[in-house]
């Protein structure tokens, strides 16, 4: 394989990278406690109507 040839690697995913720490200013911003709090609120939810029916 030559030096000059591109394999692919990092290269192919440069595109990802670039659009994922890309900020939106109009973007919501969740606190990442907040996410897992609901998660787990709904997941008590559910038990408890399991529970009761």
């Amino acid at each position: 394989m030559d030096k000059g040839q591109n394999t692919g690697g990092l290269m192919s995913s440069a595109g990802l990278v670039r659009y994922f720490d890309a900020e939106d200013s109009n973007a919501i911003l969740i606190n990442p406690k907040t996410v897992i709090a609901t998660g787990v609120m709904i997941g008590v939810l559910v038990q408890l109507l399991t529970f009761v029916s």
